[in-house]
């Protein structure tokens, strides 16, 4: 038996009654689980092909558009990127705008925006929008009137922090995150009261266990989770020609306290390196309410110079899951230690049940998908999303450890050659959907290589400390990127359709077996979710890089998503650079978006219908 997390009644929380009613979406990726799926079935596979365009909302604003709007009662709220302006159109009178928030932020904060001037959506709870701006600043607006109610810092700028991801309301908390981990920003994911924006609990991805909030339980079922080390070197391990060979679950050391602060050593930062330890937290966070735990990934460790920072760098690269009252985490599994590549591992956790079992799946940027016992985090599943990917032959289910290729290790004035995936990742923060109707995962992929060249690079506060230089290059089958259909059971591609440039589109999945999603060179599309085939497409007027919804409003269904092409994949044309190695890498790889896209792009809603 496949199917969707179920929700035990909470009488008081309209959030959990608004996200059981199809005609509205609520939450960023419709549901706590983060399915992105809707039961709602009037668009079906007999009449999709018939879909027209039925209204669209210019942003007003150039760069990349990620994320989803929000549709709740007769009202949707749309934000934008930097200024991350919101605005709320009435439904009923042809989306006319009922109020309009414009933050005051300094157009300075611009500059630590890695990967484009993106804001990943809205939050919605106790009658208030809330919106996670791109300075830090987390703000409550009255759902009404567009009021603030109240608002509060939640990084530090100076330090080269700043926030991208949507605030994720779970019952009388509002969850949010922090990006930085190019600047050298220690991490963390802060709880606030939604009442009166006063901090609950902050858990940091680094440092003692008392400030990441690790406690005498925590990976009890697991324990070699909290293992010292879990390689040991070859030929000198962080040093030109140096690899890694992973222990086998009976070598392992476990289970060690501190690990935060023990994994970390740094020649070119200040400290112990777990201060800069990076971490950042700036993807989807899940929750299941039976447990009260809360789910999502931390990122890559600071500077991307992995020889500096000797050992595994725990807990960057972790999925997390914590107690969503006090923010204890319950467990946690690093994906990739020491990451020698930037595999970010902040992609969204979605949460299902299979065979009387309550699963956790994550696509990772490393290329591997893993699906969970989410109740303890034991590991089920872990394979290669695309056969393509060469930095590790395959994870050991028992130890949870990867064996890295060393051919593939990356080390500081050594040029490695033909990484896979690139930093990009098989898939980065666009979510993949899941379909209780086929038991299947809909995946948007991107089909990338790497040159990837670490340098010296001091830490500096409030300055970037990448410390690599990188070009992308299509992979292998010559394309960009790809979608397919996953089975997260048995942890193989049960469908895979090709794309010219990365699928950067978050997906939509409906109860008609309908998958939709969008492309960097600017189709929105609906595929048959069974076989991939693909039913239905129309071009809009930048690349997607926003998450389908559908909605209904007077019994009418809509399918909707934003346009307007930026992101990793498109910052580098919406700046107009042309070296390859600009934009992290992303100037080289995808400079043929310019005879697809206006550059910067025009963000833009788009709404369609029967």
């Amino acid at each position: 038996m496949l199917g969707l997390l179920s929700l035990p009644a909470f009488a008081s929380d309209e959030l959990t009654k608004l996200m059981q009613d199809d005609a509205q979406w609520a939450h960023p990726r419709k549901d706590f689980a983060n399915t992105g799926y809707s039961r709602l079935n009037q668009i079906n596979q007999s009449n999709v092909k018939s879909l027209k365009l039925a209204w669209t909302f210019a942003t007003g604003v150039n760069r990349g558009h990620e994320g989803a709007p929000l549709v709740v009662g007769d009202t949707m709220y749309i934000h934008t990127a930097f200024p991350n302006n919101v605005y709320a159109l009435d439904l009923n009178d042809n989306q006319k705008i009922k109020w309009a928030y414009f933050p005051k932020q300094d157009p300075a904060v611009q500059a630590l925006l890695c990967c484009d001037n993106v804001s990943r959506g809205l939050g919605y709870g106790d009658g208030k929008i809330f919106l996670q701006q791109n300075d830090g600043m987390l703000v409550a607006l009255d759902a009404k009137s567009g009021e603030k109610v109240w608002d509060v810092a939640v990084v530090n700028t100076q330090e080269g922090a700043s926030t991208t991801n949507a605030p994720h309301i779970v019952k009388d908390k509002v969850i949010t995150g922090c990006s930085g981990g190019e600047y050298g920003v220690r991490c963390y994911l802060s709880a606030y009261n939604i009442k009166d924006g006063k901090l609950a609990w902050r858990a940091y991805s680094t440092g003692p266990d008392s400030e990441v909030l690790i406690g005498k339980d925590f990976n009890k079922e697991n324990p070699h989770y909290s293992a010292l080390s879990l390689y040991e070197d070859v030929n000198g391990g962080n040093k030109q020609g140096g690899s890694f060979k992973a222990l086998t679950k009976q070598q392992l050391k476990y289970p060690e306290s501190e690990l935060g602060v023990k994994t970390w050593l740094k020649p070119q930062a200040r400290k112990d390196g777990w201060q800069n330890g990076g971490g950042a937290t700036w993807g989807w966070y899940s929750y299941d309410p039976a447990l009260n735990l809360l789910y999502y990934g931390s990122g890559n460790p600071g500077t991307w110079n992995p020889d500096v920072r000797p050992g595994d760098n725990k807990w960057s690269m972790t999925i997390f899951a914590r107690d969503v009252d006090t923010g204890m985490a319950r467990w946690g599994y690093q994906m990739t230690p020491h990451d020698e590549w930037d595999y970010d591992g902040m992609n969204e956790v979605i949460l299902w049940d299979a065979k009387g079992k309550k699963l956790a799946s994550h696509f990772d940027r490393n290329g591997f998908a893993y699906t969970f016992d989410r109740t303890n985090g034991t590991l089920l599943v872990a394979e290669k999303m695309r056969p393509f990917v060469n930095w590790a032959t395959s994870i050991d289910l028992k130890s949870g450890v990867p064996n890295k290729d060393p051919k593939f290790s990356t080390h500081q004035d050594y040029n490695a050659q033909g990484i896979c995936p690139s930093a990009l990742g098989v898939k980065d923060e666009q979510p993949a959907a899941f379909s209780p109707k086929t038991g299947l995962f809909y995946v948007p992929l991107n089909h990338v290589c790497m040159t990837y060249e670490p340098v010296e690079s001091k830490y500096v506060a409030g300055q970037p400390w990448v410390g690599s230089t990188l070009t992308m290059f299509a992979g292998p089958e010559g394309v960009m990127g790809g979608f397919m259909a996953w089975d997260g059971l048995k942890g193989k591609s049960v469908w895979y359709n090709k794309e010219k440039f990365s699928a950067w589109g978050g997906v939509l999945a409906t109860s008609t077996n309908l998958v939709f999603y969008g492309t960097l060179d600017r189709w929105f599309k609906a595929l048959d979710a069974r076989t991939g085939k693909e039913l239905w497409k129309f071009q809009v007027g930048s690349g997607v890089v926003g998450n389908a919804i559908t909605y209904s409003h007077k019994g009418k269904q809509y399918v909707g998503v934003l346009s307007g092409i930026g992101g990793w994949a498109g910052v580098a044309m919406n700046l107009g650079m042309t070296n390859d190695t600009d934009g992290l890498g992303a100037a080289g790889g995808y400079k043929e978006l310019v005879k697809f896209n206006a550059a910067p792009g025009g963000g833009a809603m788009n709404v369609f219908s029967l």
